[in-house]
């Protein structure tokens, strides 16, 4: 599961490639859904609730990363005393990076906060928050996608390029996702530009499925909500009560997988392209994945997509790092 800041809001989209996903998703075998599709507004403020459980440890850990190691953090992103500019990818609400940001002023550091996010609307209330907590700091949003926004800034500005690429958000893709993203990303950026990623660390089981298979039942109405978008949207009859949500946990792998599974053999109308969509009972509908890595799958990764790893900052329980990455020459 993304963390706030990661969510991949899809507020301006097409309708027809929202349709296609949709039905190619659920024609396919094994079925699956996107899961860049589950922040709609309800989808948002389900994710706020997920992210206010103590069972939901990620976004504590970085926040405490954050709080603690502010300064050891500030040193390494400013250690040539360059003025620089902080690059967020998938800024969202900016809770945490507010943290560094408040601690780099004080610091009187030299530097522009470039939060990137296709969300327009989100990016409006980053920007507003911002400027109103923080008044001094120097910050321009840019919606669209990560790569595009990239070349633009590029295009304009010469400055060394700090990313930031937080929440465990690189847990959403499998190995050749992770390794295809990081080297686009590496694509545009240049000699001394850093890149500072979270990683949520493999643990103990119990923990990790607690978070995903919590008590409160957010977590099941997250994934169930993304039903109730398809029929607001696409005016499909899905029964959100016909289906139930799983997490399956991979010790070995590290792999978090979540699931709707059908309760009953039934048929969905999908009206769009005047088809039917059918389930069979028990079967799955694989909706997310949430990676969690050990120290030698970091490594190993970076290296792959052309990095090197600089430092690594754990919180004090050891569930979660933010690595600090350069360019290998």
């Amino acid at each position: 599961m993304k963390d706030f800041k990661q969510q991949e809001h899809v507020d301006v989209m097409s309708m027809t490639g929202f349709a296609e996903d949709v039905l190619k998703g659920l024609s396919a075998k094994p079925k699956y859904l996107l899961s860049k599709y589950f922040y709609d507004d309800e989808g948002s403020r389900i994710f706020q609730q997920i992210m206010q459980m103590p069972e939901y440890y990620l976004t504590d850990c970085e926040m405490e990363i954050f709080k603690t190691q502010k300064q050891d953090i500030f040193a390494s992103f400013s250690n040539d005393g360059r003025p620089f500019d902080l690059i967020e990818l998938g800024a969202g609400d900016g809770l945490k990076t507010i943290v560094l940001l408040e601690h780099f002023l004080t610091q009187q550091a030299t530097f522009e906060y470039l939060p990137i996010d296709i969300s327009e609307e989100a990016l409006r209330n980053l920007t507003a928050s911002i400027k109103t907590k923080l008044p001094s700091l120097s910050i321009k949003g840019m919606a669209g996608d990560y790569f595009q926004m990239m070349e633009t800034i590029n295009q304009y500005d010469h400055h060394k390029k700090i990313l930031l690429f937080l929440g465990s958000n690189i847990g959403n893709f499998n190995e050749d996702e992770a390794n295809d993203f990081l080297q686009k990303l590496r694509s545009v950026m240049q000699k001394n530009d850093l890149l500072f990623i979270g990683f949520d660390m493999k643990k103990d089981s119990e923990i990790i499925l607690k978070a995903y298979n919590d008590s409160h039942g957010y977590t099941a109405q997250f994934n169930l909500n993304l039903l109730l978008r398809i029929n607001r949207e696409l005016g499909t009859d899905f029964r959100p009560d016909y289906f139930r949500h799983k997490e399956i946990y991979n010790a070995q792998t590290g792999t978090a997988k979540s699931y709707l599974f059908s309760l009953e053999k039934q048929a969905v109308i999908f009206p769009e392209f005047n088809e039917s969509l059918f389930f069979e009972k028990g079967e799955p509908v694989f909706m997310e994945m949430s990676q969690k890595y050990d120290a030698e799958m970091i490594n190993t990764l970076a290296e792959q997509a052309g990095f090197k790893v600089v430092r690594n900052f754990h919180d004090s329980r050891q569930y979660y790092v933010n690595s600090l990455w350069k360019l290998i020459k």
